[in-house]
């Protein structure tokens, strides 16, 4: 198994006139040492507008500045929303992000998740998932063709040479965002990584692995001519101390983390400035459904995430991505984290990395036959969303509902 490492960029208020520097600044560091202690990936979002949840509006600029830094980490755009970017545009960033960090890009491809983030591009949320594979078909052509024109239903090209080429031929691996689990199966389907958020439980991830494989070697569909790209990398919440207790003190970030993605996929924007999340997340995480998300994630001991990452190997996920980076996790204890992992549990899951490849290797041959599994019991269970103050929704917020 691979392991790689989540960028969000989460900021609770208050905030000063260096937050925001610091806190770039203290992320790409956190790449370094990453990257010198052999963790595989590095993953940045692409998010727009969201307030405390995610300051990472332009990620081709932060993962430059991480490619002049590191030597060997693959560098993800985890994920790149296409519904939001002109397909050239895209197409001419990620190519000069692969040949500044000498062919180190995975490319990650997203949606966008709510009107908040759409609405101001001119896109509608209900034709995210049309305009994703106008931009896909428009956007693949353009790394390798000198001359390439697309005419479809959202984008219209002229004749024209993309420039620059990515080093990585034909293209960067191809990932898609999977906030969805039902996404899972259309990633395997397409031929392309999954990226989705971590499992309920072990079987639940069996069962999702198997779909994802049997998609992608019997029923694939792809949407142009690329390279294929079977992989499931899963985001998870990550703190390992010496001790269960130091490491879910220190790990409140992933709470709030789980607190402000569920916000922002409940509610239509809000007028900026008029909510602070880190506030009414203090009130939330000493709720039963507050200190229930706390227990979730990889959060303890070198030994608890030992035995919790073998039962996803079992299952045969490809790369477990970590989420240090949330709330107000501290720079130190992010580094020390990451420190003490690679020591006491990465190395162990490394050593193993030929097995599992040559398993997938005799999947996607048809040597080994995965078994049908229902996926439907293993689907979460909607939970409440966090309420908005008075007159903090928008217009927009309360026309679209």
């Amino acid at each position: 198994m691979k392991f790689g490492i989540f960028y969000e960029h989460q900021l609770p208020r208050p905030w000063t006139e260096t937050s925001e520097f610091e806190l770039l600044q203290n992320s790409l560091v956190e790449i370094e040492v990453a990257d010198r202690l052999g963790y595989d990936y590095a993953w940045e979002v692409e998010h727009h507008f969201l307030e405390e949840y995610s300051h990472s509006s332009a990620p081709e600029c932060f993962l430059a500045a991480a490619s002049q830094r590191t030597k060997q980490i693959r560098l993800g755009h985890g994920i790149v929303q296409l519904t939001t970017n002109h397909p050239a545009r895209v197409a001419e960033r990620v190519s000069t992000l692969d040949l500044l960090s000498g062919g180190r890009v995975e490319f990650g491809m997203g949606e966008g998740s709510s009107i908040t983030e759409l609405h101001p591009f001119d896109r509608r949320f209900r034709d995210k998932r049309e305009v994703w594979e106008d931009a896909v078909k428009a956007i693949l052509p353009m790394f390798g063709a000198e001359a390439v024109e697309y005419h479809g239903e959202h984008f219209d090209f002229p004749l024209r040479n993309v420039l620059p080429k990515p080093m990585q031929k034909p293209h960067p691996p191809l990932w898609v965002a999977c906030s969805q689990l039902d996404t899972i199966e259309m990633a395997g389907r397409r031929g392309i990584g999954a990226l989705g958020f971590q499992f309920v439980s072990a079987d639940a991830a069996n069962a999702w692995v198997n779909t994802y494989y049997d998609a992608f070697v019997n029923r694939q569909d792809k949407l142009t001519d690329y390279q294929t790209n079977p992989n499931i990398a899963l985001v998870s919440g990550f703190m390992c101390c010496e001790t269960e207790e130091e490491a879910f003190e220190k790990a409140d970030g992933w709470t709030f983390f789980q607190f402000t993605l569920r916000f922002y996929s409940k509610h239509g924007p809000i007028e900026p400035g008029s909510v602070s999340l880190w506030e009414q997340y203090l009130e939330w995480k000493d709720t039963e459904q507050g200190r229930k998300q706390r227990r979730s994630g990889l959060i303890g001991s070198p030994e608890t995430l030992r035995r919790k990452l073998r039962k996803f190997e079992e299952s045969n996920i490809d790369q477990v991505i970590l989420l240090n980076q949330a709330g107000n996790n501290k720079h130190e204890d992010i580094c020390a984290s990451l420190e003490l992992f690679a020591s006491e549990v990465m190395p162990e899951f490394h050593a193993r990395e030929p097995e599992h490849q040559e398993w997938k290797r005799a999947v996607l041959a048809g040597e080994i036959a995965l078994d049908a599994v229902d996926v439907d019991a293993f689907r979460p269970r909607n939970m409440a969303a966090p309420t908005l103050p008075p007159g903090s929704g928008s217009q927009e917020s309360r026309d679209a509902s």
